[in-house]
Order: C-alpha cells, then sequence, then structure tokens
C-alpha cells in the first residue's frame, strides 16, 4: 500500500517592522486614550512599516526565515502562496515579487485575498496542491500593510491595525506519520461585505476626485455587528473543526486564533471551556495584521516551545468578506 501523502509544516517564520504606534501616541492623534484603547481591544502598541517598505518586502523576510528555520534552499521551493489584500501593486501579484526577493526561481506564485481568513485559506490551497502530488515544497505567506489604507483621522478604526508578515512551509511526507494537517473549515457570507471594505478603488466605484475626498480608499469596519459575528463564530469554527477529527477540547495543545480583540477571544475561550493558557495572544503588541496575524502567532508560539512534536494546535480566522476558516493540525 502507498503511504497516504500528508502535510506537515516544516519551518515557520515572521517579520515585524522595527517602527512601533503607542496607544499614547495616538492620543496625539486623534481624540483617544490609552485606557479607552486597551478596554476595548487589548492592543497597546502596533508595529508600522517605514516609507518605501512594501508588503512584499514583509513577506520575503517572513518567507526567508521560514525556509532556514526548515533548512530548504529557495530554490527548492515550487508554490508561493501570498495571502494578503494589501499588495504592492494591483497587477502583478505581490508573490511574484516575493518569489524574485527570495530566489525561488523556480517556484510558480500567486496571490490569494480573503482579509484576515487569507492565511488559513492559503494553507488550505497549498495543502490541496501536496495532497495531490503536484507539489513537495509549499511556501506559504500572510503578509498585510495596513497602515497604508488606515484612515488615521478616523478613532474607531485608526488604533486597529498593525503591520507585519508570516509564513510557513508546508511539505509533503509520506513516511506514514500521523502528524500534519487533519482538518480545515472555509466559509464566507458576501451579504456581510460592508462590515469590513474598502470602498473605493476596485472596479464598482473607481478612483475619482470625490472618492479620494470622501476618505473611501481606507479601510471602514463596523465595530459592533463584526464583534457579534466574530465572537459566535470563533465557537462555533473550534467545536466543529474537532468533531470533525474526533477530538476535543482537552486534546488540544493551543488556539491559535486571528487576533482581532482581546473581548472576543476572552468571550470565545470561555464558551469553549478553554483555558487562557491554551490560547497565544499577541494582539497587545502587535494589534491585528489581517492575514499575517495568525502566522506571526503561530512562528512565535513555535519558537516558543508553547507545542511540542505531535501536540494538536487549532489555527481560526475571520474577517472581511464576511470570511471564516479554520484548521486542525498535528506538529
Amino acid at each position: 500500500m502507498v503511504p497516504e501523502i500528508r502535510t506537515v509544516v516544516s519551518g515557520t517564520g515572521s517579520f515585524l517592522p522595527e517602527k512601533i504606534l503607542t496607544n499614547q501616541d495616538f492620543e496625539r492623534l486623534v481624540d483617544t486614550t490609552d485606557e479607552w484603547i486597551t478596554t476595548r481591544t487589548g492592543i497597546k502598541s502596533r508595529h508600522i512599516a517605514e516609507p518605501g517598505m512594501t508588503t512584499s518586502d514583509m513577506a520575503a523576510a517572513a518567507g526567508k526565515r521560514a525556509l532556514e528555520a526548515a533548512g530548504v534552499d529557495p530554490k527548492d521551493v515550487e508554490l508561493i502562496i501570498v495571502a494578503t489584500f494589501t499588495g504592492d501593486r494591483p497587477l502583478p501579484a505581490t508573490a511574484c515579487f516575493v518569489q524574485t526577493k527570495l530566489g525561488a526561481t523556480k517556484a510558480g506564485a500567486f496571490d490569494l485575498s480573503a482579509a484576515c481568513s487569507g492565511f488559513i485559506y492559503a494553507l488550505a490551497t497549498g495543502w490541496g496542491y501536496i495532497r495531490s502530488g503536484i507539489y513537495k515544497n509549499v511556501l506559504v505567506i500572510g503578509a498585510d500593510l495596513l497602515s497604508a489604507f488606515t484612515d488615521y483621522t478616523d478613532r474607531s478604526s485608526c488604533i486597529l491595525f498593525g503591520d507585519g508578515a508570516g509564513a510557513v512551509l508546508l511539505q509533503a511526507d509520506k513516511t506514514g506519520t500521523e502528524r500534519g494537517i487533519l482538518n480545515c473549515a472555509l466559509g464566507a457570507d458576501g451579504a456581510g461585505a460592508d462590515l469590513m471594505t474598502i470602498p473605493a478603488g476596485g472596479t464598482e466605484l473607481r478612483t475619482s476626485e470625490e472618492t479620494l475626498r470622501k476618505r473611501q480608499h481606507y479601510i471602514s469596519v463596523h465595530g459592533r455587528e463584526v464583534f457579534k459575528f466574530a465572537a459566535t463564530k470563533m465557537q462555533e469554527l473550534v467545536r466543529d473543526s474537532l468533531k470533525t477529527c474526533k477530538l476535543t477540547i482537552d486534546d488540544v495543545k493551543l488556539v491559535v486564533p486571528h487576533q482581532v480583540n482581546t473581548r472576543i477571544l476572552d468571550f470565545a475561550a470561555e464558551k469553549l471551556n478553554l483555558p487562557k493558557e491554551k490560547m497565544y495572544v499577541n494582539i497587545e503588541r502587535v494589534a491585528n495584521t489581517s492575514a499575517a496575524s495568525i502566522p506571526i502567532a503561530l512562528d512565535e508560539a513555535a519558537r516558543g516551545g508553547y507545542f511540542q512534536r505531535g501536540d494538536v494546535i487549532v489555527l481560526v480566522a475571520f474577517g472581511g468578506g464576511l470570511t471564516w476558516a479554520s484548521m486542525v493540525l498535528r506538529w
């Protein structure tokens, strides 16, 4: 019998820009306070890209670190998938810039857009390529430079976002191991598209003097509705994913969620009877980095020794689209 092709994570990497904006900085920008921001979001600081830094710069840095961790030469990478909605240009794909910056000359490259759920969507795509036997080495990156699309006059939204990138190398494994990706679930509800959106700049509302004047090229978020959606959806995703894998919350070593809001994460953890030490949270330091959120947290947790080989990890995300996604893997 030919062993099943398993998809394992063989290396992780991340990148955060050096510049940091604290809540005290925002007190000088808009009508807000550190206490107001912390109480409602849990965020204390966020990393912001300096002028001239691009999404592909961050993605390539994270990808390089993932490849180094896996001990894999860039020329052995066969496919690069970059999850982002803040690409370097509308054309070509940001993944093409990443490919050349890494020197991954034999790799195909494309972008995937699913907002904050994008990294898990991209992981699921890479998983499919490996399970089918098409590729053996797939580099998956989540990267977003949100500061370029943040309205720093809108006190309700500008405090939420930071910049960064995270990456994993997925590899095929035919040794009969029980490690690797066990399950994933993807979902969407386009009826909620306006809850998190950038209204202008696409084919629906093309760039004009009016769209610029109305500041319609920045991220718009309806916070209350998003809170209700995310708080409920996170519990459902974790429960359903574990049930599909015939696992329970007690089998889980760590949940790595999209870093959206500490109140949402605390609420979901309570409903799941998940101890705080079983959920990795770094939102206080990095804020919401969209598609980069989970891979940054996963890299920090991996390097920090939060789990070991054979442990069960759950990834869960929700974001603009509306989209949602979950994945269960055995490290």
